[in-house]
This record gives C-alpha cells, structure tokens and sequence, in this order.
C-alpha cells in the first residue's frame, strides 16, 4: 500500500514539476536576449528544461495521470 501512495504523490507532484520547469524556461528566454554572447547557451537550457518536461510528462502516464487535488497538495 505504500508504493501505490507514494505513486500517488508523485501525481500530484509531476504536475506541478512540469509547470515550475515552463515557468524557469519562458524566464530564461525572457533573459536570453539580453545575455549577448551567452544567448545560445541560455535558450539551450530553456530546451533541455522542455525535454525534461517531456520525460516527466510520459513518467506521469505511465502512473495513470495527473489527480484531482485541493490547492497546494502538490507540496505534501
């Protein structure tokens, strides 16, 4: 029974993951046009953190998706 609580958690948590890591790329593309010479480095991680997202997004399928949860569960 614990496992399947612990799955539980993680859909809740994948979530909100996935949703912090959009927030940190459109940042650091916002931040990339002023970064001159570090500009491609920069909007490369804003990619690598999509391709994260992507990881999480078929991790969270294959749990069974996301839960239905009261605001601020995701930090449990």
């Amino acid at each position: 029974m614990a496992a399947r609580s612990e799955q539980d958690k993680l859909r809740l948590l994948l979530p909100h993951w996935i949703e912090h890591n959009e927030e940190h790329a459109n940042e650091f593309r916002r931040w990339a046009e002023k970064a001159g010479p570090a500009q491609a480095d920069i909007l490369s991680a804003a990619d690598d953190l999509e391709k994260v997202n992507q990881t999480l997004a078929r991790a969270l399928e294959k749990l069974g998706g996301p839960l239905e949860h009261p605001e601020h569960a995701a930090h449990a």
